[in-house]
Formats: structure tokens, C-alpha cells, sequence
């Protein structure tokens, strides 16, 4: 890279349900950027979608423990985005109709979860005016966020997930009783998740049939389509992925995380995010050398057979047969103290160093 200083645009906020987290990952992403090699411009996106700037002062008020959570509130003023390959100046539109330049952007940094920000939406975004952005591009990030889509694919490379079934909404308006059903080829514990989502936002766990269909009204209250997989008996593991350098090699996290449970179901809201009691996050976890070696390996397939790019938190179920893959999170969660930073500060990568590596490797890849 070079020596000049960068602008980059910070997107944060977003019309999901993970608003909030976005906001708090948003927050420590600009604490730690490195401010001697770049600039930020903070971009809020409103519930509604409208793109907000926001103050230095109130994004690095945002907290979860704050109260009210936070929330990027509309104001008088919009963003006017990029959207031409020749300009990328990001602009502001105050309440007299005025226009103002905040600055020549870079490349984007999209800290966005779930629908309308990890999903391709933004990407697509960032393509229209050929804009650098750190992340997968837009098909991956669209596969990676349907979780049914996504089985289907790394199922056909190879990869092991746990057995599914799916049900959208207008199936279930066509048909009431087919909620009964979804259980068919499955066992119990069942987790009903909406199929584009994350955060465990609308994740029931069922212990029983008579609990199905309530789960499944939980999980579609979320998205147009639920996945219904059986529970997979192993030990709940994570892997940090890297793109490499100039054609070079992935990379991996040296370590493995863990997600422990010692009084709770499973990894839900409250618990990743809130301090909730019952989970311990084990980093460095134990595992063999062939192991991580298994997981590193099916990591690197998935990855790649989804088309992935810059960087990705991969979940896996480690059982006595080897790894079944959970999910990829091409945009997961990077707070200070989410899984994906940890597991790359305890790899020798500091949370700034970090940070600083996706721009590099957003800029490196220019698609």
C-alpha cells in the first residue's frame, strides 16, 4: 500500500435485527484503526435504511450495556452515496437542501449483520461505483447468508453439515400441518433458525414435536424461510480465515475457539452479547494436531467452494467423526471481544494490526 493516508467509510447500523451489534462492532472498529495511515468518515444506516453521518463523539458513545441501546437515530441530514466509477466523493444533504463534500472515499468497511448489509445488498452497493470494500463479494455474501443455499452447496463439494430441512412462509400459508412434518428425517434436539439471519436472532431450540411449530412461527417472524437441523453431538468450534497475500495461500488462525456451554442451551443472544451466564468462551481451545489440521483443512474447502474473499469466521460442530460445518460468517462479529479478533490477537494479530489487514486486502483484490 501506499504511503498516502486513506479514507475509508465506515458503514454501521442497518435495516436488520443485529442493528445494535453493528453499532457497538462499529465503535471499536474506529477506536482501533490506525489513525497515522487512515482516515474514517462514519456512515450510519438508519432502521430504514436512510445512510446518516455520524459524530465521532456519538459513535464511540455506542455501548451494549448502554440505555437505550444504541441506534442510528435519522436527523436532518442524508448521505449521498457514490455511484459512479469515477467519483467516489461521499457527500451530505442538510435540511436546506444544500450539498456538502466530506471527503474522497478510499475503500468501505462495511460492519453490517444480517439482512441489508451481509447479505450482497451493500456489496452490490460498493460494485455499482466500483469501490474497494473489505469483504466477500456479492454472491458469497448472499450464499453465506442463506444457510439453506448454502448447505446445499458445500454438501456437493464435500463438506459436511448437519441434516435440514427448510419451510418458507408461503409453504406454511399453503399448508398449516406442514410444521408437524419438518421433523421428518430428523432428530431430536432440533434447532429452528431463520434461514438469513445471525446473532441467534429467532433460534428456538425443540426438545419435542409439540414445540415445532411455535419455533418455526419464531424463526419466519425473522425471515421468509426457516431451517429446521438436527443437533449435532460435538464440541461447538471456531476458525479465523484470512485471504492471502498476492495469489498466496489462505491463511488460518493458529488457534481454535470454543464455545463452551455450562448452564445454557446454546449460543444465543443474551450470551454472545449481554454477559448472559452459562457459556465460557475457551481460547486457546484443546484439540489434537489432526484436528486442526481437519478443521483447517474443511475451512479452506468451504471457503473457497463459496466463493469467499478477504476474510470469514467458519463454525464448526467437532465430532468424533471429524468436523460438520455450522455456518460461515463472511462479515462476523468484530467487536474487541468477538471470537473472529480474538482468535487472530491470540494468533499474533492485534485487533488494530487486523483491521488494518482487511484494507489491505480489500484494496489488494480491487474486483
Amino acid at each position: 500500500m501506499s504511503d498516502k493516508k486513506l479514507t475509508v467509510a465506515l458503514l454501521f447500523g442497518g435495516r436488520s435485527s443485529e442493528h445494535v451489534v453493528s453499532c457497538v462492532t462499529a465503535a471499536g472498529v474506529y477506536r482501533a484503526l490506525d489513525k497515522e495511515r487512515f482516515n474514517a468518515i462514519p456512515v450510519g444506516i438508519t432502521k430504514t435504511g436512510q445512510f446518516v453521518p455520524v459524530s465521532e463523539s456519538v459513535l464511540l458513545s455506542y455501548a451494549l450495556d448502554s440505555d437505550p441501546l444504541p441506534e442510528v437515530a435519522a436527523g436532518d441530514e442524508r448521505i449521498i452515496w457514490p455511484l459512479a466509477t469515477d467519483d467516489h466523493t461521499l457527500r451530505v444533504l442538510d435540511a436546506q437542501n444544500q450539498i456538502t463534500e466530506l471527503g474522497t472515499i478510499d475503500v468501505a468497511v462495511p460492519m453490517l449483520h444480517g439482512p441489508f448489509g451481509e447479505d450482497g445488498t451493500v456489496q452490490g452497493l460498493c460494485e455499482l461505483a466500483g469501490l474497494p470494500y473489505v469483504g466477500s463479494g456479492v454472491l458469497a455474501s448472499a450464499l453465506c447468508m442463506d444457510k439453506h443455499a448454502l448447505k446445499v452447496v458445500l454438501e456437493t463439494a464435500g463438506v459436511k453439515v448437519a441434516p435440514w430441512n427448510r419451510i418458507s412462509r408461503q409453504q406454511l400459508a399453503q399448508d398449516p400441518q406442514a410444521a408437524a412434518r419438518l421433523d421428518q428425517g430428523l432428530n431430536y434436539p432440533l434447532f429452528v433458525k431463520p434461514a438469513r439471519a445471525g446473532s441467534s436472532v429467532g433460534v428456538t431450540r425443540v426438545t419435542e414435536p409439540g414445540g415445532l411449530a411455535a419455533a418455526v412461527d419464531t424463526a419466519l417472524a425473522e425471515d421468509h424461510t426457516a431451517l429446521i437441523e438436527s443437533a449435532i453431538t460435538g464440541r461447538e468450534v471456531e476458525i479465523g480465515v484470512l485471504g492471502g497475500r498476492g495469489g498466496a495461500s489462505l491463511r488460518a488462525s493458529d488457534v481454535i475457539g470454543e464455545i463452551r456451554f455450562t448452564g445454557r442451551d446454546f449460543y444465543d443472544f443474551e450470551s454472545k452479547y449481554l454477559g448472559g451466564a452459562g457459556v465460557e468462551i475457551v481460547l486457546p481451545a484443546e484439540v489434537t494436531d489432526a484436528e486442526y489440521q481437519a478443521l483447517r483443512d474443511a475451512a479452506f474447502k468451504a471457503f473457497d467452494a463459496a466463493g469467499c474473499a478477504v476474510y470469514a469466521r467458519i463454525d464448526f460442530f467437532l465430532t468424533a467423526d471429524g468436523p460438520v460445518l455450522n455456518e460461515i460468517n463472511t462479515l462476523p462479529g468484530f467487536t474487541p471481544f468477538s471470537m473472529y479478533p480474538q482468535l487472530w490477537e491470540a494468533s499474533g494479530v492485534s485487533y488494530s494490526e487486523l483491521i488494518t489487514e482487511l484494507i489491505e486486502l480489500a484494496l489488494e483484490a480491487q474486483r
